[in-house]
């Protein structure tokens, strides 16, 4: 069963950031809306770095069971500071 993942319309600002740092592609970019969309829930390895990452905490996923240290790219994040 995949993860759940919700963007939340209203918070989500179109930053891409999520699209960006997703390791297996699972977000695209509704460019006329300017809003992130779940592509590809299946294919969600629950490394949370998308919720980590936005900075309107516009993310949330259910139904995953956490694993300490698994994908987070901090130099990513590290670069993107400037929008959080």
């Amino acid at each position: 069963m995949p993860v759940e993942i919700t963007v939340h319309e209203q918070s989500c600002r179109g930053c891409e950031l999520c699209v960006d740092i997703c390791p297996t592609k699972v977000f695209a970019m509704d460019q006329e809306r300017r809003l992130c969309t779940v592509e590809h829930a299946e294919d969600c390895i629950a490394c949370l770095s998308c919720a980590y990452i936005c900075p309107s905490g516009a993310i949330t996923q259910r139904d995953f069971h956490p694993v300490k240290n698994f994908y987070r790219d901090e130099e990513f994040c590290q670069k993107m500071g400037k929008f959080l």
